[in-house]
């Protein structure tokens, strides 16, 4: 069990590794360019994330915890539900001569869009931790 100082820092660590595997993605659906038959590849996250969002800001007070009076009583089950990304092939491009799909034009831009996000979410990371930071650093000039 790990100590939580930040319900967001929990979903902006989520968000920048599905970032970071969807710019992977991208980056082998170019590489895979010339290859005969291959369909691009692409990953969607955004409701796993939706969920599990949804998941940690959920109100625990009105619910009624079970007691455990005795070392034989059956521990209460924590509900666990996977959030996971969603993998699919991108179709609606024309394939080539080879059966390959994949469009450059299109990969470059959803690797551009990509790389912003990644470094929007990096920024909301930084800005996250300068909270602590300046509640610690006010806290030290109290005493």
């Amino acid at each position: 069990m790990s100590i939580q100082i930040s319900r967001t820092a929990v979903l902006l660590k989520d968000a920048l590794n599905y970032r970071s595997m969807r710019q992977d993605m991208i980056a082998s659906n170019i590489a895979n360019a010339d290859t005969p038959n291959y369909k691009p590849r692409d990953i969607s996250f955004e409701q796993a994330l939706i969920a599990k969002k949804a998941d940690l800001l959920k109100s625990d007070k009105n619910q009624l915890q079970m007691a455990v009076t005795d070392s034989k009583d059956i521990k209460p089950q924590s509900q666990t539900s996977s959030y996971k990304p969603t993998l699919f092939f991108r179709d609606g491009q024309m394939a080539g001569n080879d059966g390959n799909s994949v469009d450059i034009d299109v990969e470059t831009t959803e690797m551009s869009k990509n790389s912003i996000m990644y470094n929007a979410l990096i920024a909301a990371m930084k800005k996250d931790g300068a909270i602590f930071k300046s509640v610690i650093e006010a806290s030290q000039k109290v005493n």
